[in-house]
């Protein structure tokens, strides 16, 4: 059953609140000591990564006060960005297709857990908010693209950030867990969008994957069968073209990690 509704300005500044408190809070306390948590970026420059958790872990309880277990899919999917972020950083490979040609030589690479790791969030997710299984299936792979898609399109300062927000406004619109999914992804986007565009934050993969997949799931709760299928189309022309992208930068030696923003996988 749908959890008992909450208005979608109240969704949208309770994610940013939490996202805000959070940020600071990670700040102040630097867990496992402060340069774990910065990164030089595409002009030399040192911002940190506090950005991602919190947005992640705001977004997940945001999409968890419409239903828990997408807000659990929300934060596994941030998790998996984590893992990635930590253990795949110095990593050259990009793409899928790299990760996974690595899976089947017997290496479990990060991005093949990240990959796996979303997938499955995704499915999970999809399974509570659809009630048919074709339905289901396309409901994965729309959370699923879709955390992967914003990861995608943060190559620059503000990039992901501003994709949820405009992606996400015609979810405003709605009344209902669409709505209410839409408006907890924006707002954390909203909070860390200030810092990422002045180049002192950076959201990763963490914050990517998970505001991504409540997006989203704003976007399964708002469709039927047809509109799951027209985005379901989307995020997938969207990784193919990404893994493209990938394979362009693995030829000319890009190395994975060379900057905070950058080809996503």
């Amino acid at each position: 059953m749908i959890s008992r509704r909450f208005p979608r300005s109240s969704s949208f500044g309770f994610a940013a609140a939490v996202t805000r408190l959070l940020n600071v809070a990670l700040r102040s306390t630097g867990p496992g000591g402060r340069e774990r948590w910065t990164r030089t970026n595409y002009r030399g420059g040192t911002v940190e990564l506090y950005a991602g958790p919190a947005a992640a872990l705001a977004a997940g309880l945001g999409a968890g006060r419409v239903r828990g277990v997408v807000g659990g899919a929300v934060c596994v999917a941030g998790a998996c960005g984590a893992y990635d972020d930590v253990v795949g950083d110095g990593d050259p490979r990009r793409g899928f297709r790299a990760h996974l040609s690595a899976l089947r030589d017997g290496e479990l690479t990060s991005g093949t857990v990240k990959l796996l790791g979303v997938s499955a969030a995704g499915l999970v997710a999809g399974a509570v908010l659809k009630e048919r299984v074709v339905d289901k299936v396309l409901a994965g792979v729309v959370i699923a693209g879709a955390a992967h898609f914003v990861n995608l399109v943060d190559v620059r300062p503000g990039r992901a950030a501003g994709a949820v927000l405009a992606l996400g406004a015609p979810g405003l619109l709605r009344g209902g867990p669409a709505g209410e999914l839409a408006a907890a992804a924006m707002g954390a986007a909203a909070a860390v969008l200030p810092d990422d565009l002045g180049e002192r934050a950076m959201i990763g993969d963490t914050g990517a994957h998970a505001l991504g997949a409540a997006l989203g799931a704003a976007v399964v709760a708002a469709n039927g069968r047809a509109g799951l299928l027209a985005h379901a189309v989307a995020v997938v022309a969207a990784a193919v073209y990404g893994e493209k992208v990938s394979d362009s930068a693995r030829r000319l030696g890009v190395p994975r990690h060379t900057a905070a923003h950058e080809p996503a996988v």
